[in-house]
């Protein structure tokens, strides 16, 4: 079959985006992998399909590089709620999409040819207690706590945002070999459904650094739940402050998310549109 897609990205963590609402993909993830293959293929973190929804405005349904369904995509969802709105599959500048891990809140801006240009999503609240991260750990939180991945202990902050995420603060994040130490944390035994993993730098109490290994597609330019993590995990941690906003920078750009007291995360940042094509598959 000719599939139409549309190449999107959030702060260069990018997608290859279908439209489920007028073609149907009959093995979505044999076509993640193949398509995702750099230099082969598009090439991409993975593909994501924008379907109709019988609960919300729309439903994202995505699949990593590896062919593993995802549950959420901080950066994804950005460019489906665009996607959504820039090809009239909704009027709504406040609209609901359905994923994986619940239904999402998000608000788009638009410029003067009515084309989105960023969204703030409501990511709803992190999830701290291990057990529903899921981590194989007893106890209420995991916050600051030891792990020892490939015989080296670190002081992490374990965080679920629909998806499980593992915060390490250091320094020297740029030196770090992730393609080496990347899957160690990414398979580690506390995890049974695998992990994403940060890395982060402090810069000041609003700003940090952070590189990611996400699970099943392994280090990638952003992350947005991983940028949520991050700040939830900076609040907890006392580097920064409840209800302030931080700008998590990685290496495709600057992500501003708010951690509030009643645990909910605020996530805002560009959401962008490379180039449409036709693909034979």
């Amino acid at each position: 079959m000719k599939l139409k897609f549309s190449k999107m990205h959030g702060t260069g963590n990018d997608y290859i985006y279908v439209n489920g609402f007028a073609q149907t993909l009959s093995q979505p993830r044999q076509a993640a992998v193949e398509l995702s293959r750099a230099h082969f293929s598009i090439g991409s973190d993975g593909l994501i399909i924008v379907a109709p929804s019988k609960t919300a405005d729309v439903r994202m349904i995505m699949f990593n590089s590896d062919g593993s369904e995802g549950k959420m995509c901080g950066n994804g969802i950005r460019c489906v709620a665009k996607y959504a709105y820039d090809h009239k599959l909704t009027d709504k500048k406040v609209m609901k999409i359905e994923t994986a891990s619940g239904i999402k809140t998000v608000e788009v801006t638009t410029d003067e040819a009515d084309l989105v240009t960023d969204v703030k999503v409501d990511m709803g609240k992190a999830i701290l207690k291990p057990s529903e991260i899921p981590m194989n750990v007893e106890g209420e939180s995991f916050i600051n706590r030891e792990i020892i991945v490939n015989g080296t202990q670190y002081h992490a902050t374990a965080v679920s945002m629909g998806n499980p995420h593992l915060v390490i603060f250091m320094k020297g994040i740029d030196a770090l070999l992730l393609e080496q130490i990347g899957p160690c944390f990414e398979n580690h035994e506390w995890f049974p459904q695998k992990v994403n993993t940060e890395f982060v730098e402090i810069i000041d109490e609003h700003n940090f650094k952070m590189r990611v290994f996400e699970r099943g597609t392994g280090e990638t330019m952003s992350c947005g739940t991983g940028t949520c993590a991050v700040t939830v995990a900076a609040v907890l941690n006392g580097y920064a402050a409840y209800g302030e906003e931080l700008n998590i920078h990685i290496r495709g750009g600057i992500l501003k998310d708010t951690y509030y007291e009643d645990g909910t995360v605020i996530m805002k940042g560009l959401a962008t549109h490379v180039f449409d094509g036709e693909i034979e598959i």
